[in-house]
């Protein structure tokens, strides 16, 4: 017996926002770090950019096949490193998630790239050091480290959100009959 699943628009830009994520993902684990766990979050920009323009289900749905898959690519699957990134994924995704629905709940309260690249930086990185900390690392000198990963992490969510913004501006001039993807 055979069964065909039927797919959907969205499926298909899911599949495509998620590759270009992973892509860039992939890319950046070749990128030498000055401190373990400090990359650009390039991919991440993936997910904003589908937050703004397709909102929180889709986000999330690119967020964590980027982390799951390209775990899978690079070899890091189930290893610390994996759990780390999934950590600050689920933080993220659960941060854009509330701050999406309360954007969209109240009128006149909206949150644009900028913040919405802050606060995912942020809630990924508080994600990644506390599971660090509760699981890999739990000795206090590790906390002297987070005030300084906190920093970077927000410097690293402007220019997310300066990113973001730039591309959506893009789209959003482009002709109207070309295709957003």
């Amino acid at each position: 017996m055979s069964h065909t699943i039927q797919t959907t628009r969205d499926d298909y830009l899911i599949a495509g926002f998620a590759a270009l994520a992973i892509t860039i993902h992939i890319a950046e684990s070749a990128l030498p770090s000055p401190l373990p766990g400090i990359k650009p979050g390039l991919a991440n920009v993936v997910t904003l950019i589908v937050l703004c323009r397709y909102g929180w289900r889709m986000a999330a749905w690119v967020s964590l096949l980027r982390v799951l898959v390209g775990s899978i690519l690079i070899g890091t699957f189930l290893s610390p490193t994996f759990f780390l990134s999934a950590a600050g994924a689920l933080a993220s995704v659960t941060v854009l998630g509330l701050l999406f629905a309360i954007s969209h709940a109240l009128p006149g309260w909206a949150v644009g790239p900028m913040g919405y690249g802050i606060a995912a930086a942020l809630a990924h990185m508080s994600g990644q050091f506390w599971v660090a900390y509760m699981v890999f690392v739990p000795h206090s000198g590790l906390l002297t480290l987070y005030p300084l990963l906190m920093t970077l992490a927000a410097v690293l969510g402007i220019v997310s959100g300066l990113l973001t913004r730039t591309v959506l501006t893009r789209l959003n001039s482009a002709p109207s009959d070309s295709n957003p993807v």
